[in-house]
């Protein structure tokens, strides 16, 4: 495994059905086998996939790890000298052994993958085949996939969220769409003229679509199932969702690309968010999720600590860029250094330890605070940090991406009052005419520092 041999299945019990789509033009899943098997003879033991979104990706994807080959998914919006850095530190790219079209050892490495780091060169950890096999099991359970769903995941196939919908559904044998670039007004069409049961996306895209779909009075009633991830789910992404898909379960889940699934839940219609917005549901099947300090030790129910995991799905590990901040084994189980906290069975996240703010002695969370301005109206989009400050150590300021004009510093502060406390309340607020992101398209807050230090056109003080 993870999903060669389904394919060869597919083909053979179902080869005129649509297997990938991109824009609309699609492979069947003859044509899928087909065009990979024509590649395998001439992709080398560790192949470097840099495409684009395209029908071409699915047939190099597919090839890339056939037998015993291993594929680099690199996205080709990285800067070329980063390209290059990562390629020359792959391993070195024999000719590979095989020419079948078929899965290869359960435990041997499949899969490159890469996560933002604190240099310019990501981190590259490694997948074993039977790790996302054992994900797609319980994912394909845990969100019910069935092979009548047809998955629309819009954003780029380099994320793991998107790459990994895209293998799920070779797996379950459901059809898979997605788009050569984003834009809300194609996903739009291909939703609608292809009968898109299914979207698979983060909290951005889906308050886009859902907040242009009920403008343009596109019919979102045919989906049945909404998959947000890569963020926390807001409770004003969730209302617009509501009104545009009223017949959707949405689920959100906490995960990571080293960790794979690790907690989730599905918000039937009618269901708001809770009232600190910080509830992930439960941990995924066959996950084991606890709370532990740095020394390793279970803290009390409600306490904040390491959210660390024991999982089939974990990866092996870093090939490079191990700064001890990421992925830790701490005893039995692994972390990424994200911040959360037991509630019973629930469990509820609060971000990464690196991003704390501490503010006269109290740990602020950017996430809570972003998470309770994401709900005013008028903001689309705020990114919390911490300014130094001589008094209190740090001080809670906050970017705000407005969704129209007219917002004041006094409007936001008497908003944020009803839904803070005081000592999480940004002392001042800045207007972004950009989100500063990384080159992974993840919010960037040493960035967004960065811009307030140096006065950057990109940021402006709002009185």
């Amino acid at each position: 495994m993870p999903f060669l041999n389904r394919i060869q299945r597919w083909a053979d019990l179902r080869p005129d059905g649509t297997a990938v789509a991109v824009d609309g033009r699609g492979f069947t899943w003859a044509e899928l086998r087909g065009a990979a098997e024509e590649l395998v003879p001439v992709i080398p033991q560790t192949y470097v996939l840099c495409e684009p979104n395209s029908l071409e990706f699915a047939a190099l994807y597919c090839a890339g790890i056939a037998r015993g080959r291993q594929v680099a998914v690199l996205d080709p919006e990285w800067m070329p000298k980063a390209r290059e850095e990562i390629t020359r530190r792959l391993p070195a790219s024999s000719r590979a052994e095989g020419l079948a079209l078929e899965d290869g050892d359960p435990d041997s490495t499949f899969l490159i993958g890469f996560t933002a780091g604190t240099t310019a060169t990501p981190k590259a950890f490694s997948r074993t085949r039977r790790s996302w096999q054992a994900s797609f099991d319980a994912s394909i359970e845990f969100f019910d996939l069935k092979q009548d769903d047809k998955t629309l995941a819009p954003g780029p196939l380099a994320a793991s969220l998107n790459l990994y919908a895209l293998s799920e559904c070779l797996y379950a044998g459901a059809e898979f769409h997605t788009l050569g670039t984003f834009d809300v007004g194609e996903a739009h069409e291909v939703i609608v003229h292809h009968g898109i049961t299914r979207l698979v996306l983060d909290p951005t895209m889906l308050r886009l679509l859902s907040e242009r779909g009920l403008m343009a009075s596109v019919d979102g009633s045919a989906i049945r199932t909404i998959i947000c991830a890569g963020s926390k789910l807001d409770g004003r992404t969730l209302e617009a969702t509501r009104r545009w898909s009223p017949n959707a379960t949405v689920f959100e889940y906490y995960g990571a690309a080293e960790l794979s699934f690790v907690s989730g839940r599905g918000i039937a219609s009618g269901k708001s968010l809770d009232a600190s917005g910080t509830a992930i549901g439960s941990p995924f099947p066959g996950v084991e999720v606890r709370i532990l300090n740095d020394q390793g030790q279970p803290v009390p129910d409600g306490t904040p600590g390491n959210i660390s995991v024991k999982s089939p799905m974990v990866c092996q590990g870093y090939l490079w860029g191990d700064d001890d901040n990421a992925f830790r084994r701490i005893g039995d189980h692994y972390t990424v250094g994200d911040q959360g906290y037991l509630h019973g069975s629930k469990l509820h996240i609060l971000g990464r330890s690196s991003d704390m703010i501490i503010t006269a002695g109290t740990n602020v969370y950017p996430h809570e605070v972003e998470l309770a301005m994401a709900s005013i109206p008028g903001v689309e989009t705020a990114v919390a940090v911490g300014v130094p400050d001589d008094v209190r150590g740090s001080r809670v300021v906050a970017g705000i991406v407005p969704s129209y004009g007219g917002l004041t510093a006094t409007s936001l502060s008497a908003a944020v009052e009803e839904l803070l406390a005081w000592d999480r309340t940004p002392v001042r607020y800045y207007l972004l005419d950009e989100l500063p992101l990384s080159d992974r398209g993840k919010i960037n807050r040493r960035k967004l520092l960065e811009w307030i230090r140096n006065n950057d056109r990109r940021v402006r003080l709002l009185g």
